[in-house]
């Protein structure tokens, strides 16, 4: 996992100082930078998905560095750059994020007092996942009349995609796993370290607080192509779908260049 996280932090970085070099991004554009935080939901082979008792148990906490570049404004000159629609209701978003949360089974077979409802209650996981990736912000609203005050909150939706690392953990409190897993689980835990991508669309807000300072509140919903994220699958038919999560996350955004 720390070189899956090595490839992730470099990135970031030629990712952003990168573009510290290059006049296109930084002479004629706007940047901003912020950080986020909030609850992570995770949807996975613990529990029976769409379970209300799995979805609001199987939570953790997520924290993320964005960077976004800021179309509407010229930072050469400290002024708006030429009118255009793209300009005026996008921007790009570029984030690095890490995740966790202790993941469990709910369900009606997991409350029966049953060798097998012991051993799913028992069986313990752990997600542990860090992503980098590039989404496209849209904005219905005019960003520079935003940015001029001339209404306090920006509605915004979101799509794009991350690079993944992640890294499972699963153990069972009755003692080593091999002996006590469910019969459905058999064969189907793998606690390596692995990537993948995933597709990312989200729906949030901003608010203004000052000329170069915002609040954000975002929501995501992101698919992974894997259904390892929590190092459990199975061939059962309720297992229709990769593993997904679901983050509701705020945070503060501060306008370089204003």
């Amino acid at each position: 996992m720390a070189n899956i996280f090595k490839t992730l932090m470099l990135s970031y970085l030629l990712f952003f100082f990168g573009k510290i070099d290059s006049h296109a991004q930084v002479g004629m554009v706007g940047q901003e930078i912020g950080i986020v935080a909030g609850p992570v939901a995770y949807f996975t082979d613990y529990g029976l998905r769409w379970n209300l008792e799995t979805n609001s148990s199987n939570v953790g906490l997520g924290v993320g560095l964005v960077y976004y570049l800021n179309f509407a404004y010229k930072a050469d000159c400290d002024c708006y750059a030429r009118y255009s629609y793209f300009n005026d209701h996008f921007r790009v978003r570029a984030e690095l994020d890490y995740h966790e949360g202790q993941l469990n089974h709910f369900g009606a077979i997991a409350q029966k007092k049953t060798t097998g409802g012991e051993q799913l209650r028992s069986m313990i996981g752990q997600a542990k996942v860090y992503e980098i990736g590039a989404h496209l912000e849209y904005y219905p609203l005019s960003i520079r009349d935003y940015t001029a005050f001339a209404y306090p909150i920006a509605p915004y939706v979101s799509l794009g995609f991350n690079f993944v690392g992640y890294d499972p953990n699963t153990y069972s409190t009755l003692g080593p796993l091999e002996d006590h897993t469910f019969h459905t689980f058999v064969g189907y835990v793998d606690q390596e370290a692995g990537s993948t991508w995933s597709v990312v669309a989200g729906a949030g807000m901003r608010y203004k607080l000052d000329v170069s300072s915002d609040l954000v509140m975002n929501m995501q919903w992101r698919y992974y192509n894997t259904d390892w994220i929590d190092g459990l699958d199975h061939d059962n038919p309720q297992n229709k779908f990769n593993d997904m999560m679901f983050w509701l996350n705020f945070g503060y955004i501060y306008y370089l260049n204003f």
